[in-house]
């Protein structure tokens, strides 16, 4: 399933995301180009926390790390994991399905150079609340980066200078919920070493062992 809680297509609450998605629309009329849905299932146990739609990717496709470089290694692992099921092909037509599992972005639409500032992300913000807020069987979430890990403190009702970001940190957050942290599957990352395959996977198998 995809968006518990999706703004509209023409989302006017960021005014430089909105003329970026018009310029997008200008250029490149075939693509999704509007506030990207979440996708999954709707009685996860596990939350999946991301940044923002990449230009190329989601911006494109229409679902979350689809269509760009990232895909690969964040499907693959679920994959691996028994997550999903199905075949990822990097399009959203693929008919692949998550298994207790939500994907949900800091920010629904792709901001330029891939970086929102603090006043999109702010206004972004009660979309993640209101997604995270409808999974009656949350019990973990894994934010990927930074901005989805502060994103996904404050809205399960966390303090920030508490839970301090580190690959594989994990905290438990005020109502009992689990957060573990990762750095993003970006190309960036995966190119650099930043973040390996095996990095990735260590942080669902901690998931898995959080509430087996």
């Amino acid at each position: 399933m995809t968006g518990l809680a999706t703004p509209p297509r023409d989302c006017p609450l960021c005014p430089r995301l909105a003329a970026f998605r018009e310029e997008q629309r200008a250029a490149h009329p075939d693509w999704f180009n509007a506030p990207v849905p979440s996708f999954g299932d709707a009685d996860a146990w596990l939350a999946i926390v991301g940044l923002a739609p990449g230009l190329q990717g989601a911006n494109r496709t229409g679902r979350p790390f689809t269509g760009d470089a990232s895909g690969a290694l964040f499907y693959g692992t679920l994959l691996k994991f028994c997550l999903a099921e199905g075949e990822f092909r990097g399009e959203s037509s693929d008919g692949l399905r998550l298994r207790g599992v939500y994907v949900v972005n800091a920010v629904r639409c792709v901001p330029p150079q891939n970086k929102p500032v603090p006043s999109e992300i702010h206004a972004c913000r009660p979309f993640l609340d209101a997604e995270l807020a409808a999974l009656p069987a949350l019990r973990v979430v894994i934010a990927l980066g930074q901005i989805a890990h502060q994103s996904a403190i404050k809205a399960i009702g966390g303090k920030l200078p508490k839970y301090p970001f580190g690959h594989l940190a994990e905290h438990r957050l005020p109502n009992g919920i689990r957060l573990i942290d990762s750095y993003h599957c970006s190309r960036y990352n995966q190119n650099t070493g930043r973040l390996t395959p095996a990095m990735f996977e260590a942080v669902f198998t901690r998931a898995i062992e959080c509430v087996t």
